[in-house]
């Protein structure tokens, strides 16, 4: 069985992205209150720029390990990342290596963080990949919206890959649901119903979150 990711590690890369996060941005957290304080726990973030991740990993309650695309570990700062207790995985095909150890996080009553649209985009969760609903159906973990907004704010920016410096990030954490219902079931079918009750979760989550802040 692959190891797990480290559970310590985590916590130091939690540690080290509030600095950075609060050094470099302002964020502004709302509803982290919502997150459960133990057992199994899945983060749903929306996508729509490069620090989306690190700043989730940052502001969160709780340590996480989050599911990253190979093409992220590159350098330097794929041992970091490892040393961090980020799992890496290969969105080209089926990475059972990835798959067995965010199964593992969640046995071990961690905290998985996936991004269920797949890659960067409108970040309006408009397009769900299924493998959101299978760690959920797979492990009874309850789901957490995360909405990250103003990361892809254009304006003032100073490197083109990030959000300008010192500019305000909201992160708004949802009430946590069970994508299941109940039965246990583990078809296609039944990860097709969960994932259209992800969907509309996620969206109502990510409509609020805007209502909230006022932005968009």
């Amino acid at each position: 069985m692959s190891e797990l990711p480290s559970e310590r590690g985590a916590e130091v890369g939690r540690r080290i992205g509030v600095g950075l996060m609060y050094g470099l941005w302002k964020p502004r957290v709302l509803g982290a209150w919502r997150v459960p304080v133990n057992g199994p726990v899945i983060l749903a973030v929306n996508h729509s720029h490069n620090v989306d991740g690190p700043m989730v990993i940052g502001v969160a309650p709780r340590a996480s390990h989050f599911l990253v695309k190979k093409e992220a570990f590159v350098g330097p700062l794929g041992p970091f990342m490892n040393r961090v207790g980020q799992i890496k995985v290969d969105r080209d095909s089926t990475d059972r290596t990835a798959i067995t150890r965010a199964l593992g996080v969640l046995q071990n009553g961690g905290v998985l963080g996936i991004f269920p649209e797949g890659s960067r985009g409108e970040g309006d969760f408009a397009a769900l990949r299924a493998g959101l609903a299978y760690f959920a159906v797979r492990s009874g973990a309850p789901i957490v919206p995360v909405a990250v907004l103003g990361s892809s704010e254009r304006r003032g920016r100073l490197i083109k890959a990030l959000p300008p410096l010192r500019s305000r990030v909201d992160v708004v954490f949802g009430d946590p649901f069970d994508a299941g219902d109940g039965s246990g079931r583990r078809t296609r079918k039944a990860l097709d119903e969960a994932t259209e009750r992800i969907q509309k979760q996620l969206s109502a989550h990510l409509e609020n979150a805007r209502r909230l802040t006022g932005r968009r």
